[in-house]
């Protein structure tokens, strides 16, 4: 049962429950080409074409966040369906945007967002293919409309979380709190600044470029779909801890992980300090989790290297019969079940908003 304080005041994704009660109850018609349904820790759907074809579609939320200008904020859309898609083990082919936007963004910056959107997705070689494009009173900022992106694979030439093998190694790139870290920084500079000086500043705001998982997925994808790589997911809303139990939840198997092996990085550590977030837990957009059979495991941390993608080995997907979710170890001792925290980023942004920080 959600509790009072959640019904009225959640931000971000609805609580689990509500999900299973209101949103994976009421989805339509059913379907026989309908490979892959929406579920927990599921990036992508897929839906049989006919043949030996499927189609590999994601969606989220597109956003404008004025702090970090229309450039950053466009970059960010792009990758953050890019980043779903390619987890499915799929470069991404099309794309349509539906953009419901504030009153009091102008033509011009409007116009300076398409052309950014338009700049990423030739980069990425999207097409956009169609959507909507308005102004409304009642829309604002952050969160403008919403994207999907879609690709045409092989039946047999993709991966989801429900993929995930008992032994499987678990990896993650990067390290945890990514977005938080990159969005606070460039939405509250001087906070940041004051808090440890120009260089910490500098080090957060850069990790905005490290919000995408695209690069990532392509390297894991180059050592083997199945054969080696099992299973991919981008860590998002939740962060690292909640994107370990959306896996388990997908392939109904046990995650064990180390915590102290889960690498935060130092100004993601200093940033979420400063705004009350635990870096495990909160926003990090740009680390992927990938499962492995464990004789590919070499193979996928050279791949990812020569990719300068970081990354870490910090557990196993436990057996079948192993009481499935997220099983935490701390300096050795026995992993513990480990209960999903809720996200306090929202809050914590509008809390910063509220106060009138920098």
């Amino acid at each position: 049962m959600i509790d009072e304080p959640s019904r009225r005041g959640w931000q971000g994704k609805v609580p689990r429950e509500f999900l299973e009660s209101a949103v994976f109850a009421n989805l339509g018609a059913k379907r026989r080409s309908l490979l892959v349904r929406p579920g927990h820790g599921l990036d992508n759907a897929v839906v049989s074409l006919g043949g030996r074809k499927v189609l590999i579609l994601t969606s989220d939320p597109l956003s404008v966040i004025p702090s970090i200008g229309m450039k950053e904020s466009a970059w960010l859309s792009v990758h953050l369906l890019a980043s779903d898609l390619t987890t499915g083990g799929v470069d991404p082919q099309f794309a349509m945007l539906d953009l419901n936007l504030p009153p009091e963004m102008e033509l011009p910056a409007i116009g300076a967002y398409l052309k950014a959107i338009g700049d990423e997705c030739k980069r990425l070689g999207v097409s956009i293919v169609g959507g909507h494009t308005g102004r409304y009173p009642g829309s604002g900022f952050t969160v403008i409309g919403g994207g999907m992106m879609f690709s045409v694979a092989g039946r047999d030439a993709y991966v989801t979380p429900a993929m995930a093998k008992p032994g499987d190694a678990v990896l993650i790139t990067k390290g945890a709190a990514l977005g938080a870290t990159a969005v606070l920084a460039r939405s509250f500079p001087e906070t940041i600044r004051r808090l440890g000086g120009a260089e910490l500043l500098g080090r957060a705001r850069s990790r905005l470029g490290d919000c995408s998982t695209v690069k990532d997925a392509r390297a894991a994808s180059s050592v083997g779909l199945h054969e080696n790589v099992t299973s991919k997911h981008d860590a998002t809303e939740g962060g690292v801890l909640g994107g370990l139990f959306e896996l388990s939840s997908a392939c109904g198997l046990p995650v064990v992980v180390a915590r102290e092996k889960i690498h935060i990085p130092a100004e993601a550590s200093a940033v979420c300090g400063a705004f009350g977030l635990d870096p495990l837990t909160t926003l990090s957009e740009g680390t992927l989790i990938v499962t492995c059979r464990p004789g590919g495991v070499e193979d996928l941390r050279a791949a990812l290297s020569n990719a300068k993608v970081d990354n870490y080995e910090i557990g196993r997907i436990g057996p079948r019969g192993q009481v499935k979710g997220l099983w935490l170890s701390s300096g050795g001792s026995k992993p513990q079940p480990h209960a999903p925290a809720p996200d306090r980023y929202w809050d914590a942004y509008a809390g910063a908003m509220g106060r009138g920080l920098k």
